[in-house]
């Protein structure tokens, strides 16, 4: 068998028949679902309908999580327990809130494996398209993935030179004798991100990792809720940025200079100063929101959704003072009912 897609899940009702629907879908060219690649669903011990969904899309084969043992997270005990079971050559571990592009590649040219054997690399790891709702979730979420590019820049990730390394647990393929020779999930069981920490090996073994923004081939929507979003970027920013206390006050210092610049500039204009000092305070303005737009562009998300950016800076901020502290102070962080220790 050349692939196995191994989603665990757990409380994914709202996503996960989208998510496998769309991955069912993939079967073409006579690339036949359950003999050349197959599905599995590993349900982490969910306490909604999660598992009777999964149970009722035909061909994918739904498998329960092992009892969770001290020092394992939830996700890092169910996607290994997908991979002992797991056939493939080649395993690809996506989450439950992806949805698959039609014809993105796990038919007889399997896309993604052609990629990573052309590019002679163990391990493919795909960013994507991230669909948002409502207005926090389309100002924040671009600030966060505008900074992930400018910390992980995939062209760095993917240069065997660099030390730098990154994946993206949404879409995260590894050749399969790799991925044990490395000890799988099961070395890195307690680690929060466990998908950086595979990446890490890898790229530390350099055994080749190939890391890009790929729309054409996967979408997620990451979070329903903004009560969601708090939490899981609480889990997650102070493990993704090297000093997220100094990063949360250059956005505060952002905010202010975004919104106070031109409350300034008027002020001065008003009590019928020179004109070249507010002249001087509008180019200031100018050249920030230029510096600062430059910066969230990169996010890959649409135009509108970066234009909304600036009223997310104090939300942002908060959360990346919020994850230091619990990761740093009380290292311990919640996520879909369960605690963790800290992973720094």
């Amino acid at each position: 068998m050349k692939l196995s897609v191994i989603v665990p899940a757990r409380n994914e009702q709202d996503c996960v028949e989208e998510c496998l629907r769309s991955l069912v879908a993939q079967s073409e060219d006579g690339w036949r679902l359950g003999r050349e690649w197959e599905i599995l669903l590993v349900d982490d011990h969910s306490t909604d309908d999660t598992r009777k969904i999964a149970t009722g899309i035909a061909g994918v084969a739904v498998m329960d999580a092992p009892k969770l043992e001290k020092g394992w997270t939830g996700k890092a005990n169910a996607a290994w327990a997908g991979a002992l079971a797991a056939k493939g050559e080649w395993l690809l571990f996506t989450d439950a809130d992806t949805v698959h592009e039609p014809g993105s590649g796990f038919g007889s040219g399997s896309r993604a494996v052609v990629e990573a054997e052309r590019h002679e690399v163990t391990m493919l790891s795909y960013s994507p398209r991230q669909i948002v709702r409502g207005v926090w979730q389309r100002a924040l979420m671009p600030l966060v993935f505008s900074e992930l590019a400018v910390t992980y820049p995939p062209t760095k990730v993917s240069d065997p030179e660099s030390h730098l390394a990154a994946a993206n647990g949404q879409f995260l393929l590894v050749r399969r004798d790799v991925y044990f020779a490395n000890g799988g999930h099961e070395a890195v069981k307690g680690a929060v991100l466990e998908d950086v920490a595979l990446a890490r090996t890898v790229k530390r073994k350099k055994q080749g990792l190939r890391f890009r923004y790929a729309p054409e081939a996967v979408a997620a929507r990451m979070y329903r809720t903004l009560g969601a979003m708090v939490e899981g970027w609480t889990k997650n920013l102070a493990l993704l940025f090297g000093n997220p206390v100094a990063m949360a006050a250059w956005r505060v210092l952002d905010f202010l200079l975004l919104f106070g610049l031109p409350v300034l500039a008027w002020w001065i204009h008003s009590v019928n100063a020179r004109p070249v000092l507010w002249i001087a305070v509008l180019l200031l303005w100018a050249r920030t929101l230029w510096r600062f737009y430059s910066r969230v562009r990169k996010s890959n998300f649409p135009f509108a959704d970066c234009a909304m950016t600036p009223l997310a800076l104090p939300l942002f901020a908060a959360l990346l003072y919020r994850s230091w502290f619990q990761h740093t102070v009380t290292k311990r962080v919640s996520w879909k009912g369960r605690e963790y220790g800290s992973g720094r």
